[in-house]
C-alpha cells in the first residue's frame, strides 16, 4: 500500500522540519509548507491525504487555509494544529469538516494515529 501523503503547514520553520522528518520515519510520504500560499501552491501540483494546518499564520491563516482546501479539494482531510486553544477556532474548523482539531505540542504517536484516521487507513502495526 503507497503511503499516506500528509503535507504539514506551519509558519514555524523548525516545527515543519521536525514534524515531516517525524512522519517520514512512519513511513508516512510527508512535506512542509509554511505560508497558506505555500500550501495552496504545492496542493495544485500534487495530491494530499491529509493537510495538517496551523490555524493561527499570517496571511491566509489555517481556517481560511481549511475552507480553501475543502472547497478545492474535497477529498483532502484537514487536520488543524494550535498553539493557543481557542473553543470557536475548534467549533469553527470542525463545523468547516476538518478532521480533528489538536493542541501543540501533540505527541508524534497520537498525530500519526489521528493522520490515518483521517487519510481513512486504519493503524499499521509497529505504530507505538
Amino acid at each position: 500500500m503507497a503511503p499516506i501523503r500528509v503535507l504539514v503547514v506551519d509558519d514555524e520553520e523548525e516545527l515543519v522540519s521536525a514534524l515531516t522528518e517525524r512522519l517520514e520515519l512512519r513511513g508516512f510520504d510527508a512535506r512542509g509548507a509554511t505560508s497558506g500560499t505555500e500550501a495552496l501552491e504545492t496542493l495544485a501540483t500534487a495530491m494530499w491525504d491529509v493537510v495538517v494546518v496551523d490555524i493561527r499564520m499570517p496571511g491566509i491563516d489555517g481556517l481560511d487555509l481549511a475552507r480553501r482546501i475543502r472547497g478545492e479539494h474535497p477529498d483532502t482531510a484537514v487536520v488543524l494544529l494550535t498553539g493557543r486553544s481557542s473553543v470557536r477556532d475548534a467549533e469553527e474548523g470542525l463545523a468547516l469538516g476538518a478532521s480533528e482539531y489538536l493542541v501543540k505540542p501533540v505527541p508524534i504517536d497520537r498525530l500519526a494515529r489521528v493522520l490515518r484516521e483521517a487519510s481513512g487507513r486504519e493503524r499499521d502495526a509497529g505504530d507505538e
